[in-house]
């Protein structure tokens, strides 16, 4: 089959590449800086066709998806750009879903695999979910057999709301958290995840769906961390607080795990209630079978530690 995969330097678009090289695709990739995509994930970049193309503007889409029957839309952003007004991000991905969707129905192609996040079955959406809700919506409409899995936090060395848990439980003594410590989600393992998106490519079974897909259990964020503290080997006691004062918590997090305020904010605003899968079909539609949290997170831990050390351990 012949897929173009976007993002493919990033967290789940260079896991996605070797899975989907080694079911026999011919694949290509699309980026804005081919040099910088090549020096970075050098081992499957060498095995495929890299084009030189912009979601934003169109440029180099119509060569990247000529000839394409499937391709994976892994690009997406929650921080707005340097000198933007607030909010601005979720036009910018409006605009690069559109331009994107437009090219691949006019290029034929069979289907976009899109993978999003979990909404919450009540309250508010965050703006970052809302966002992404909206991006999912306007690839389906434009390519009715697309598919799109919906995702919360996916457990991987490389995921950055992962090492932001690590990091927390690494350099907080005590476990202080605010009210979210009480909602549940279900963490999948990326290997999961990437089996998920790599299975979405051909069943017709899964045409025109949205998936929710979930890890094996549904756990608080207090018990992920004090899972995380209990595989780390280090004491962590918890803390519960009455008030949730988002941004400055946002902030003190971002401090503490060394992360990007503006990363850390859109994921703490979209703490507002359980993220649950809508149903528990997706592993068995797409025949993968799920690991638990704990080999998750001892894995991702694993493949941390090979390329960096980690200081609790």
């Amino acid at each position: 089959m012949h897929i173009l995969l976007t993002g493919a330097s990033g967290f789940i678009g260079s896991a996605l590449a070797p899975a989907l090289l080694a079911d026999g695709h011919e694949l290509r990739g699309l980026t804005r800086d081919p040099q910088r995509a090549q020096a970075g994930s050098p081992a499957h970049t060498s095995a495929m066709e890299i084009f030189r193309g912009d979601v934003l503007t169109g440029e180099g889409l119509a060569d990247a998806l000529a000839g394409g029957e499937v391709a994976y839309y892994l690009i997406h952003s929650m921080e707005d750009t340097p000198g933007s007004p607030p909010g601005s991000f979720a036009e910018r991905e409006r605009v690069a879903a559109s331009t994107f969707a437009v090219h691949a129905q006019h290029a034929g192609v069979n289907r976009i695999v899109y993978l999003g996040g979990l909404l919450p079955s009540a309250g508010r959406v965050s703006p970052h979910l809302a966002s992404r809700a909206e991006v999912e919506e306007i690839l389906l409409e434009h390519v009715p057999d697309s598919v799109a899995l919906r995702a919360s936090i996916v457990i991987g060395a490389q995921s950055r709301s992962f090492r932001l848990l690590v990091r927390l439980v690494e350099r907080m003594p005590v476990l202080t958290l605010p009210p979210w410590r009480r909602f549940r989600t279900q963490p999948i393992d990326v290997r999961d995840t990437i089996a998920m998106l790599a299975a979405a490519a051909h069943p017709t079974s899964v045409s025109g769906r949205t998936l929710d897909i979930g890890g094996r259990e549904a756990l608080t964020y207090e018990e992920m961390l004090r899972r995380i503290a209990e595989l780390l080997l280090l004491p962590r006691p918890t803390l519960g607080v009455r008030v949730t004062m988002t941004p400055l918590t946002a902030h003190l997090a971002a401090a503490l795990a060394g992360e990007d305020p503006a990363l850390v904010l859109p994921l703490m605003e979209g703490l507002q209630g359980d993220l649950l899968p809508a149903d528990d079909h997706a592993a068995d539609l797409l025949g993968v079978e799920l690991h638990s949290f704990d080999s998750a997170v001892e894995c991702a831990l694993r493949e941390w530690e090979a390329a960096e050390p980690l200081a609790a351990r």
